[in-house]
């Protein structure tokens, strides 16, 4: 098992990448998550703003997040957008996070927090999917992604798809200085 830490209420919070903790915060809960897949690492949110950016993401959409975590993808996507979104996980207490995220931010009537496996889950009525997992399930998710309707949009942090190559390619800087990459891909 990982040890990640997270905290209560963490929506717009650096992750300090020594200590994995979340600053600015009281209270911290400790999330234990299976190795099956790919481990609980928080996105940034100026990452998040750029994947919702790059995905041109509206209040038309229906965005589904593939190991949402703490939910802060859809969570921001509703308070901006009021995009409608689901996130799914496969971590009952990364679930829990999220719903009471939701909650905390007056956003549940929009956004909703399951806990499932991606590869059995149907979210064939997404318009944009999201995705922070790990190249190799990236691939292994390639199949079924392809399937959605076409126009579809999805977003990656940091994990390309294979021979596959993206729309966009952009490399974000958080104000810590890490870099990453965002992927766009539209479903033909």
């Amino acid at each position: 098992m990982i040890m990640a830490v997270a905290s209560l209420g963490c929506m717009n919070r650096e992750i300090m990448r020594s200590s994995g903790t979340q600053t600015n915060t009281n209270e911290e809960v400790p999330v234990l998550t299976e190795t099956t897949g790919a481990p609980y690492l928080a996105t940034h949110q100026s990452i998040v703003d750029e994947m919702l950016a790059v995905a041109n993401v509206t209040g038309d959409d229906i965005l589904y997040d593939l190991g949402s975590g703490d939910g802060r993808i859809p969570i921001t996507a509703a308070m901006r957008f009021g995009t409608k979104g689901v996130g799914i996980d496969i971590d009952p207490v990364l679930v829990r996070m999220a719903n009471k995220n939701a909650i905390d931010q007056k956003v549940e009537d929009k956004v909703k927090f399951v806990e499932a496996d991606i590869f059995k889950y149907d979210f064939s009525d997404a318009t944009v999917v999201m995705l922070y997992l790990s190249p190799k399930l990236n691939v292994q998710l390639k199949p079924q992604l392809m399937k959605l309707k076409s126009g579809t949009r999805i977003v990656s942090h940091n994990h390309d798809m294979g021979d596959w190559k993206p729309e966009v390619k952009k490399r974000v800087t958080t104000p810590a200085g890490i870099e990453h990459t965002v992927y766009l891909w539209r479903i033909p």
